[in-house]
């Protein structure tokens, strides 16, 4: 498997060729920050061992941290998040509380994703943003790793890949909110309107070496736009359900 730190050599040595591309957690990063301004209070669903919360935190952002996987967020949350165990299907929060509610790595995960959109469309205030980050299924190593089920390792080795993550922090997924068409659908049956969906390319992800890396490069090019391996998207909520 390919280590972070050399990924992320090819990410600089990729954007160099390519000087507007970001990899998709700059591009959320960037999108939270677009819409927290007028906003002190924000919560992070589905929140994990650590990311963009901390340094939301460090902004002088209260952030409160909700995960199923508490012993987790214990172990490797900076004190300065708010913590809560929880299912983001059962949000244990009152309506209309936050203006903003971010989400990095958990749509994926989602087997009845209708019950979570609708939560949080409950919890966000009205004309509130929900800001998420996926993967798309549309790209073929997504692809490759729902048919990996099939060989338990494969799958293992693709998730740290896709996700960074060790299989401690895996979890089964389903991938039925990770589409422009299965977001729509479940934004419009959630009061909540899909208002921004970008689509992240990233080559490094299967660049073993450097003939695969200009391969990689090479494909990535000639794929459709739509197919980018990662998705940043942005729902408002609104005061009515769309046909």
């Amino acid at each position: 498997m390919l280590p972070l730190n050399h990924q992320n050599k090819l990410r600089e040595r990729y954007r160099q060729i390519n000087p507007d591309w970001c990899p998709s957690g700059e591009v959320f990063e960037q999108t939270v920050n677009s819409y927290i301004e007028n906003t002190n209070h924000i919560l992070d669903i589905g929140c994990g061992r650590g990311g963009l919360s901390e340094k939301l935190g460090k902004q002088g952002k209260q952030v409160y941290g909700l995960d199923i996987d508490w012993d987790s967020m214990l172990s490797h949350r900076d004190s300065l998040i708010r913590l809560c165990a929880g299912h983001c299907n059962f949000l244990p929060i009152q309506s209309s509380a936050y203006q903003v509610i971010i989400s990095s790595w958990l749509l994926e995960h989602l087997s009845d994703p209708l019950t979570c959109f609708r939560e949080v469309s409950r919890v966000l205030e009205p004309g509130g943003h929900f800001i998420f980050l996926t993967p798309n299924k549309n790209h073929p190593i997504v692809m490759a790793n729902i048919l990996s089920r099939l060989i338990p390792r494969l799958q293992s080795i693709l998730v740290e890949r896709l996700y960074h993550r060790i299989s401690a922090d895996t979890f089964p997924a389903y991938y039925l909110a990770n589409t422009y068409r299965t977001l729509q659908m479940l934004a419009q049956q959630s009061r909540l309107e899909l208002i921004d969906l970008k689509t992240i390319n990233d080559p490094t992800y299967t660049a073993f070496n450097e003939i695969l890396f200009r391969t990689s490069i090479a494909v990535d090019e000639l794929m459709p736009k739509t197919w980018g391996i990662h998705l940043v998207g942005v729902m408002k909520k609104t005061d009515y359900l769309q046909s």
